[in-house]
């Protein structure tokens, strides 16, 4: 018999019955000994290194760290991503990465200031009232303001695309089976809409398949951009509307018969430690910021939060279906992320601001030290060390868009 995550027996591959839903049901994979066989990991794995990810691209504005950061992201969900819907949302966060970048760039010309000693050109200057004093729209483009706004922007983006590429790996229903009870209600609509961008890439995939059948595609842009966006909203308002039907009838978001008095000191207890945990990583991830709201806050805040999460998980009773385990795999997945955000952390701590925050007064070049590539490429593991994704679809190769 299969175990609780649905893993076969040890040392031989799964079978049919033993894969979880959604695996398919041709031919057992084989694999080499030094291999993991195929399986879909835990979710919270994939958030966890797309969050150190994410840690440590707000360490540093070097634009050669932050592209090896992007390259990272973007190697392993090229090489761990599934046929699913969801992991077509990717390639969206990439086109929101570089608009972010643009529109930095573009907002640091038009309210620039012109900062800097290297102008570039000129725009003509539009004058504003003496209430707009310090404000000023256009005039001199220097390079020290190009670069701060692509520094900024591309930091930012990294971001984005880091969060991005945790909804392209994780299964968002997974995630929701997986959260603990105390979270339960309000990790429903996050879930719900973390699948916002899956759904519309998979709906745009639709509408353009189907009108690629109907032989469609022709006529000018407006006219193609409107037989494509409303069909696609429509879409993905009716697929909402059955999601939360489905859950609904499922009972999700429902509680046990809990006092008041229990049920306002839970979520006291939940929100004080939360807001406690995110002032505290705000505080370890600035540099500016005072000790005290680094460390010694973030450990203060998860006592509240962990006994909230104990004193909510006891009033939600749920059984689980082949509950999702954390195997090795997972761990290193999780460690390879938090441990690329604290090496960088660490990095940052160090004689290292020169390389991690290049100076633009006076310009120089973007440097790279060896631990600090190091700690950005500690995140790439999962790439080649993760077990790959079930094919769900034998007919296209595994991680193809539709």
């Amino acid at each position: 018999m299969s175990g609780p995550g649905g893993t076969g027996r040890a040392g031989t591959a799964p079978t049919t019955a033993d894969r979880p839903a959604g695996t398919g049901t041709g031919p057992a994979p084989t694999a080499a000994p030094w291999r993991p066989l195929p399986r879909t990991l835990h979710p919270g794995a994939w958030w966890l290194w797309a969050l150190g990810l994410a840690v440590a691209a707000t360490r540093t504005t070097n634009p050669l760290l932050l592209g090896l950061l992007l390259a990272v992201a973007g190697l392993v969900v090229a090489q761990r991503r599934s046929d699913a819907p969801w992991a077509l949302s990717f390639r969206l966060y990439l086109l929101l990465g570089a608009l972010i970048v643009t529109l930095r760039v573009v907002f640091r010309v038009v309210f620039g200031g012109g900062q800097g000693d290297t102008v570039l050109f000129v725009l003509p200057e539009i004058p504003l009232p003496d209430v707009a004093a310090g404000i000023r729209l256009f005039g001199p483009v220097t390079a020290e303001q190009l670069l701060g706004g692509c520094y900024d922007g591309l930091r930012l983006a990294a971001m984005v695309v880091c969060v991005g590429a945790a909804n392209a790996l994780a299964n968002p229903k997974r995630l929701l089976k997986s959260l603990p009870g105390a979270l339960y209600e309000i990790g429903t609509s996050v879930v719900v809409t973390l699948t916002v961008a899956p759904q519309l890439a998979e709906s745009v995939q639709r509408v353009r398949r189907a009108r690629r059948l109907r032989g469609g595609l022709g006529g000018g842009r407006m006219r193609a951009l409107h037989g494509v966006l409303i069909p696609v909203l429509e879409d993905a308002m009716n697929r909402s509307l059955a999601l939360a039907a489905a859950m609904a009838s499922h009972g999700y978001g429902r509680t046990g018969h809990v006092a008041p008095r229990t049920r306002l000191l839970t979520g006291t207890l939940v929100l004080t430690g939360l807001l406690g945990v995110c002032a505290g990583l705000y505080g370890a991830m600035g540099g500016g910021t005072p000790h005290y709201l680094g460390a010694p806050l973030l450990l203060a805040a998860l006592v509240p939060a962990v006994a909230g999460f104990l004193l909510g998980g006891r009033r939600v009773r749920r059984s689980r279906y082949r509950p999702d385990r954390w195997l090795p795999a997972e761990y290193l997945v999780a460690l390879s992320g938090l441990g690329s955000g604290v090496a960088l952390y660490l990095v940052s701590r160090g004689d290292a601001a020169a390389v991690l925050h290049p100076t633009l007064s006076p310009l120089v070049w973007p440097g790279l030290t060896l631990p600090a590539a190091a700690a950005a490429l500690l995140g790439v593991l999962p790439a080649f060390l993760a077990p790959p994704p079930p094919a769900t679809r034998p007919d296209r190769p595994r991680g193809a868009a539709a």
